[in-house]
């Protein structure tokens, strides 16, 4: 049982000497990074561990509110492209620039500017739940996006401020989250499961599995996901949990921890009334467990707005109500359009707003008359609350602690034993909850387990790979040392090894898939991108060398390869490195290119000038100057001259073409034996050289030189591949450190 639950697995307030202990040794009140520092003590294995008490707040009665957020004037606006107009029958204008929610719903500031929010002001409170109202296109999840730090600093004006101080990013990270739209979870991984690796990502390594298993199960039960804990998520080819039950699961990740702030951008959306019903009512048990809850909501049945605390109805990103829901009749009333008793109050507001949208004036006279009705009840709540003393961030925070909350903040080995090392405790609040090799650790068993339960996907791989292998087997059944050999031996590892590469063109979907997934997680520090990419390429591997080695068995000794079971060994170790380069060049392409398809055709364009600049078609000193820098960055060209050499490159060597065999594919080939045994002596005088039947004229290193395979060895070719495999891990990390940026421009 944790030590921050009761029987009932809720959260109770244990007492906490944290705060006290720290200001009676310094003589002042505690910094944010000593109490986040001490978050683990909550949690703290240890029995003998001091007796936890909350901070005193005893000037603060029981009514008020520990955690206010209060956004100011928030505007936001995106530049578009003007239209260009074609002609008098097409007109041409760009519309993808703007988000799909918002790309109605701003007002035009001038032909080259949207706006998106047009100075927004309010306040969310713990304990309650605020709704952002307004008709698709309003501004709901753009004003969503802006509280949740997921528009750049440089774009959005106005402040957002926690208790008063300014709330930067890092400790945005810290205590809260943001629950998409989206159910973005692993199709074939348990209710249990999902929210099982969620809790070993948010809680600190200071709570034993046990705990933490705990706390899934009194979520799962919070939740009421009871019924459905060992039921995978499902997709659309796997039977799975309902639509309500994934986005109580979607939900549940994101509050593991605990959070202090929660962000939803319609939680209800898709579902049935009784589902969405239980959803929001989930949410106020959140909020009552001392959070506060922002969220955005298109149409809230009549059950549903008496959960809701606060209101704020937008249009074309303006305010045009903020407030209770108990303030909708005679703010409308005064308005001039009171809302008749039978209706639901949010669908008559809504209704109305839209039919002023499509006025001559629009909603200009709800605005005002919205700033008006503000600036009179500013004046009855400032009066209201003269008498409360407000609390300070840090004690807010304190008594959060004591509560169980912040327990993923918790920085890592932070000393505070003065000023200086305070100060650097206030800047470590960011730090990951656990050290990257536990991340990766964590990262790799999800990923095994989800594809664990789909073998169907590996078992299509092998099977490509066995049916291409027996394919080339038969084709290219004991080649002889002839010629013709020599010809069938270059076009048999031309295809060899570019056969891998396209094999591993099915990585295309799977970071695609998992790509909104891992943007959530790593926007609030679950894990370091760099355990993701170091966790997926070790998870790659085994299934990559047991590719190889059942494609390399397969072809080897039924085409009659040389070297024996040294040249196995190393045609083995080629087309390991040839699978790892290609993967990790797919892979990067994944990272880079947004949709499957364009995936398959880039991957599939790049990969044939690879075989084309490889050697195969033209050698190395036959193509053009102005493109033999392509032949050097072509990935089939090292594995390609690697086997090469592994096949012709023999000591002692052997002979491919042996006298009357040179007028093999020429117009003498037609020619009678016994007549180019006399061509032979006829060569042999004008040379001066005994040329007989039997002479060897072209050995394996001569097929070398005439495909222009002289400037690397076997084994550099294959460290180069294994390099280049490497390059484009590291290629896909930057990908994913620079370009994955869930935030608005």
């Amino acid at each position: 049982m944790l030590p921050f639950f009761n029987q009932s697995m809720e959260l109770v307030q244990l007492p906490n000497p944290t705060a006290t202990r720290i200001r009676s040794r310094t003589g002042f009140s505690p910094t944010l990074g000593e109490l986040l520092k001490h978050v683990e003590d909550a949690q703290n294995d240890n029995p003998n561990a001091p007796t936890q008490h909350v901070l005193d707040l005893n000037s603060t009665p029981n009514s008020s509110h520990p955690f206010v957020l209060s956004f100011t004037n928030l505007t936001y606006s995106v530049k578009v492209r003007r239209k260009m107009i074609l002609s008098p029958c097409f007109t041409y204008s760009n519309h993808d620039l703007l988000p799909e929610n918002d790309a109605t719903d701003a007002k035009t500031d001038n032909a080259a500017t949207k706006i998106l929010l047009n100075d927004i002001s309010g306040e969310a409170r713990d304990g309650e739940i605020m709704a952002v109202l307004g008709a698709s296109g309003s501004g709901k999840s753009t004003l969503i996006d802006a509280l949740a730090d997921r528009i750049s600093k440089e774009s959005l004006k106005g402040s957002i401020t926690l208790n008063g101080d300014v709330l930067e990013s890092r400790m945005l990270k810290v205590i809260s989250a943001y629950v998409m739209q989206d159910d973005l979870l692993f199709p074939m991984l348990t209710v249990e499961e999902t929210l099982m690796f969620s809790a070993e990502f948010r809680l600190p390594r200071s709570l034993s599995r046990s705990k933490k298993k705990a706390r899934v199960h009194a979520l799962i039960d919070q939740l009421g996901l009871r019924n459905a804990a060992t039921t995978v998520i499902g997709d659309e080819g796997h039977r799975g949990v309902s639509g309500g039950e994934r986005r109580r699961v979607s939900i549940g990740i994101d509050i593991i921890h605990d959070p202090i702030v929660l962000f939803l951008d319609e939680p209800t959306s898709g579902l049935d009334s009784t589902s969405a019903f239980m959803v929001v009512k989930v949410l106020q048990r959140i909020a009552q467990s001392g959070s506060i809850v922002i969220m955005s909501i298109h149409q809230p049945s009549y059950r549903i707005l008496g959960l809701l605390d606060r209101l704020i109805f937008l249009s074309h990103g303006q305010t045009v109500f903020s407030g209770s829901p108990a303030n909708l009749p005679p703010f409308f009333s005064e308005f001039g359009h009171p809302i008749p008793e039978n209706e639901n109050r949010t669908e008559f507001a809504l209704d109305l707003i839209r039919e002023l949208e499509e006025a001559p004036g629009g909603t200009k006279g709800l605005v005002d008359f919205n700033k008006q009705w503000q600036l009179k009840n500013k004046r009855i709540s400032e009066k209201t609350l003269s008498g409360i003393p407000k609390v300070s961030l840090k004690d807010a925070i304190s008594a959060s602690i004591s509560r169980g909350k912040l327990v993923s903040g918790a920085p890592a080995g932070t000393s505070t034993s003065n000023d200086s090392n305070q100060l650097a405790a206030a800047s470590s609040v960011h730090t990951f909850v656990n050290p990257f090799w536990i991340e990766m650790a964590v990262i790799a068993k999800r990923s095994l387990t989800n594809s664990r339960r789909m073998p169907e996907l590996f078992g299509i791989r092998l099977g490509a790979v066995l049916v291409t292998g027996a394919i080339l087997a038969t084709m290219f059944y004991h080649l002889d040392n002839s010629p013709k050999g020599v010809q069938e031996r270059l076009g048999f590892f031309a295809f060899a090894m570019s056969t891998t590469f396209y094999t591993c063109a099915e990585a295309i979907p799977v970071f695609l898939q998992e790509r909104y997934i891992f943007m959530r997680e790593t926007a609030y520090n679950a894990y370091r991108r760099s355990s993701y990419v170091l966790a997926h390429s070790i998870i790659s591997v085994p299934s990559l060398v047991f590719l190889s080695f059942a494609f390399a068995a397969t072809t080897f000794w039924a085409v009659g390869l040389a070297g024996g079971t040294t040249g196995f060994l190393f045609y083995f170790l080629t087309i390991v490195a040839s699978f790892w380069a290609g993967s990790s060049f797919v892979t990067f392409l994944s990272g880079v290119v947004s949709h499957v398809m364009l995936g398959f055709t880039v991957v599939v364009a790049i990969l044939a000038y690879f075989l084309l600049f490889s050697g195969f078609f033209i050698s190395r000193d036959r193509i053009p100057p102005y493109w033999i820098w392509f032949h050097y960055i072509s990935l089939v060209k090292y594995p390609y001259e690697g086997v090469l050499q592994n096949e012709f490159d023999l000591n002692p060597p052997r002979c491919f073409v042996r006298g009357t065999q040179m007028f093999d594919s020429t117009p003498l080939m037609e020619v009678p034996e016994a007549l180019k045994v006399e061509l032979l002596k006829s060569m042999s005088k004008t040379l001066g050289i005994n040329i007989t039947s039997s002479t060897c004229v072209i050995t394996g290193a001569d097929v070398l030189k005439q495909q222009g395979v002289t400037q690397l060895s076997k084994w550099n070719c294959l460290w180069i591949t294994l390099a280049w495999g490497f390059f484009f891990r590291f290629l896909f990390y930057l990908t994913l450190l620079f370009g994955s940026k869930n935030r608005r421009r």
